[in-house]
């Protein structure tokens, strides 16, 4: 089987074509690199570590229950999962296109032509390497998500509906910034941030408020057999 995300061959076949763009001392020293650049290139970060996952993404003071992480988790996981989809089709895209090529360069007599062809290629082959390489950290963001997402379900939150967790949630995050505020604070953000909290607070009487009602009218509704 071809290893995936292999661009030794690519580095090599294009080595004779930087002298177009490089001294040639600096071509000896990229020639000299190459293994190194195929490493560099293999191992460069791509997305969110894990750690970056943890502490940046899902602060606690933007996020500050399990269940809040729990739904930053899907939205996350689901981005990536999208965007997996998308690239999956690109690449089969990308594909075809280099099979259409493949066939233009065997078909084409005319040397400048056929040396476009290749050009294209060679872009299009190393933009498959790019795609999978891509792909591969796509995967691995889709992986950790949904072990995340094991961790803060805890139970003891609804993991089907997003919208139960926020009211409670939404208030932790207005306290934690109300906590940042000081007397330098602007008022746009004083405002901001109050204005929000009198909004979850008002929000939080009303539902209560409703919820009595609610209680008080099933109470109050006669059972069969003991209307007066």
């Amino acid at each position: 089987m071809t290893e995936k995300r292999n661009i030794h061959a690519l580095i090599q076949r294009e080595e004779p074509h930087l002298n177009e763009i490089l001294d040639p001392e600096q071509v000896t020293k990229f020639k000299e690199l190459t293994n190194e650049l195929r490493d560099t290139w293999t191992k460069k970060q791509m997305f969110r570590t894990k750690t970056e996952m943890e502490f940046s993404v899902l602060n606690d003071a933007k996020y500050p229950t399990n269940a809040a992480k729990y739904w930053q988790c899907v939205r996350e996981q689901n981005t990536h999962m999208e965007n997996l989809m998308q690239l999956s089709f690109d690449a089969r895209k990308n594909d075809i296109e280099i099979k259409q090529k493949l066939k233009e360069l065997d078909e084409e007599t005319d040397p400048l032509k056929k040396e476009l062809i290749q050009i294209d290629i060679d872009q299009k082959t190393y933009g498959k390497a790019t795609m999978q390489l891509v792909a591969a950290h796509r995967m691995r963001e889709v992986t950790e998500w949904s072990n995340f997402k094991k961790i803060y379900n805890d139970g003891t939150f609804d993991d089907k509906n997003v919208d139960t967790h926020q009211l409670l949630s939404y208030k932790k995050i207005m306290k934690n910034r109300q906590n940042t505020l000081t007397p330098g604070s602007s008022q746009p953000e004083v405002f901001n941030v109050l204005g929000q909290m009198q909004s979850i607070e008002r929000i939080e009487e009303e539902r209560k408020a409703l919820g009595h009602e609610k209680k008080k009218a099933i109470s109050e509704t006669p059972k069969y057999g003991k209307q007066g």
